[in-house]
C-alpha cells in the first residue's frame, strides 16, 4: 500500500495541494497508525496530516474521493451455456484455454479484471498522463498490457471456423470487448483528472508568465482576466514563504541575559535556555508608476501584485503619474485594483510624458513618505520626451531610503536611446532591471521581499 500512499499524494500536489517531504513522511506514519481498514479514519487522518488550509481541504477531500473510487468494472453479462458457468475454466471453450482476458471476460469475472486492468495501468504507466491528447493512446495501451491482441486473434480465428459454436463464441467476445474498452476509457479518464486535470492551465499560466506585457496591440482581455489571476496566485505564494519567516529563531546564538535571568528561580541553574531571535523587518514600499500608453499594463499588474502582497508589506504607498503625479491609494480602494488604471487614465493618461515634473511633484508633497526602511520601486521606459529629468530629486530619493528599484518594460539596449534618460536614472538605483513579464515582475519581487529577511 506504500505505492499507492505515493501515487495519492502526487494526485494531491497536481491538484495543487502542497504536500512537502516531511508532510509526506507524516502522511505514510499517520496510515501506518490507522491502517487503511476504516475508510473514514484513513481520510480523516491525512486531511489533518496534508490540507493545511480551507481550500486545500476542498481539493483534498475531491481527490480522495477520485483516487480511493472502485467503482463497479463493469456490467457483466452473465455467463451463458458454454462459457463455463459456475464450473469454472474447465468447460470453457478451447480456444480461451490459453488467454486469462477472456477467460475472465467469458466468466464475467468483474473482480479479477478489475485487479488485471490496475496491475495492467501500472506497467503501461497510465498514471503518468499529462495531456487530454494522451487519453486514446494511454487506452490503447492499457488495453494492450491487458491482452486485448489475443482476444482478437481468438475473436477472428473463432469467425474463421464458420460453425455456429465459432459465431457464437465471437459474438460473446466482441460483446464483452465492447464493454472492456469503455470501462478502459473511463479508467484512463479517472487517471487523467487525478493526475493531468490542471496541466493544460499550467501549461497556459506558464505562456502567460512569459508574455510580452507591451506587446503590440495590447492584451487580449481573455488573456488580461487570466494574467490577474495569475498575479493573485504569483503573490500568495510569495506572502506564504515570506509570511511564515517574519519571527525566527536563531539557533545557536544564546541570549544570556534572559537565559540568566529564567536561571535565577534555580537557584542559577539554567534549566531554561533561551535563543536570540530576530524580527523580519516587514517591507515599507513606495510606488511610482508610470501610466502612459506603452506601460500602462505594466503598471497594473505591479499594482495588483503588491496589492496582494498585504500580509508582508508594512505600508504600502502608490502614485502614478503621465505628466503630473497623483497618489492612487483612495482610488485603488474605491476602484480596485482592475478599474484604478482606468480611472487614473483618465485624471492623468492623456497628457504628455514628464519624469522631471513627476518627480518634483512627488518631492514637493510626498518626500516625508521616505526613511530608511522604504524600499522606492520605479516603473516606466524612462522617456521624458526630452524634459529636464531631474536627476538631482532623483539623488534626492536614494539618499532617503533604504534602496531603489527600477522595473522598465523595454530592454537595456534601448536604454539611452532617443528620448530615453533610463542610462542617466540607473546610477541612482539599487537594481534597474528590464521588467516585461509576469515571470520578470515575481523574481523582482520576491529580491525586494528577500532583502527584509536576514541572512
Amino acid at each position: 500500500m506504500q505505492r499507492s500512499l505515493e501515487e495519492f499524494i502526487r494526485a494531491l500536489r497536481a491538484a495543487d495541494v502542497r504536500v512537502s517531504p516531511v508532510e509526506a513522511i507524516d502522511a505514510h506514519r499517520a496510515v501506518a497508525s490507522v491502517g487503511f481498514t476504516d475508510r473514514t479514519l484513513l481520510k480523516d487522518a491525512l486531511c489533518a496530516t496534508l490540507a493545511k488550509s480551507a481550500d486545500e481541504v476542498e481539493r483534498f477531500d475531491s481527490t480522495f474521493e477520485t483516487f480511493f473510487r472502485r467503482d463497479n468494472f463493469m456490467s457483466q453479462p452473465q455467463p451463458q451455456e458454454g462459457d463455463g458457468g459456475e464450473s469454472g475454466t474447465d468447460h470453457l471453450p478451447d480456444e480461451v484455454q490459453g488467454s486469462p482476458l477472456a477467460q475472465m471476460l467469458l466468466l464475467g469475472d468483474a473482480a479479477g479484471l478489475a485487479q488485471l486492468m490496475e496491475e495492467a495501468a501500472q506497467r503501461a504507466g497510465v498514471n503518468e498522463i499529462r495531456l487530454s491528447t494522451q487519453r486514446s493512446r494511454m487506452t490503447r495501451r492499457l488495453l494492450e498490457e491487458m491482452g486485448l491482441a489475443e482476444i482478437e486473434k481468438i475473436i477472428a480465428a473463432a469467425k474463421r471456423l464458420q460453425t455456429e459454436h465459432g459465431e457464437g463464441l465471437a459474438k460473446r467476445l466482441e460483446e464483452r470487448r465492447k464493454g472492456l474498452m469503455a470501462e478502459a476509457t473511463r479508467y484512463v479518464e479517472r487517471q487523467h483528472d487525478l493526475y493531468a486535470a490542471g496541466s493544460g492551465q499550467k501549461m497556459r499560466e506558464e505562456l502567460l508568465a512569459r508574455k510580452a506585457l507591451n506587446a503590440e496591440g495590447g492584451i487580449d482581455p481573455v488573456d488580461q482576466m487570466m494574467m490577474q489571476a495569475l498575479v493573485r496566485k504569483m503573490a500568495k505564494r510569495l506572502a506564504d514563504r515570506y509570511s511564515r519567516r517574519r519571527n525566527r529563531a536563531k539557533k545557536g546564538h544564546l541570549d544570556v541575559r534572559r537565559t540568566l535571568r529564567r536561571s535565577m528561580g534555580y537557584g542559577g541553574v539554567p534549566f531554561e535556555v533561551v535563543w536570540k531571535r530576530e524580527k523580519i523587518e516587514k517591507p515599507s514600499i513606495v510606488a511610482i508608476c508610470d501610466v502612459s500608453k506603452s506601460v500602462a499594463a505594466a503598471a497594473q499588474f505591479l499594482l495588483t501584485f503588491l496589492y496582494s502582497l498585504n500580509e508582508v508589506v508594512d505600508r504600502l504607498d502608490s502614485y502614478a503619474f503621465s505628466g503630473r503625479l497623483v497618489p492612487v491609494d483612495d482610488i485603488l480602494n474605491d476602484y480596485g485594483v482592475d478599474g484604478a488604471i482606468l480611472e487614473v487614465l483618465k485624471r492623468i493618461g492623456f497628457q504628455q510624458t514628464d519624469y522631471g515634473k513627476a518627480l518634483e511633484d512627488f518631492c514637493d508633497n510626498h518626500i516625508d513618505r521616505l526613511d530608511r526602511h522604504t524600499t522606492v520601486i520605479f516603473l516606466g521606459d524612462g522617456r521624458s520626451n526630452f524634459a529636464d529629468p531631474r536627476l538631482d530629486l532623483m539623488h534626492t530619493i536614494q539618499q532617503r531610503v533604504r534602496s531603489v528599484i527600477w522595473l522598465n518594460p523595454e530592454p537595456e539596449v534601448y536604454w539611452g536611446q532617443g528620448d530615453s534618460v533610463m542610462n542617466r536614472y540607473e546610477r541612482f538605483c539599487h537594481v534597474a532591471k528590464t521588467c516585461n513579464t509576469l515571470a520578470d515582475l515575481e523574481r523582482i519581487i520576491e529580491d525586494v521581499l528577500r532583502t527584509y529577511v536576514p541572512h
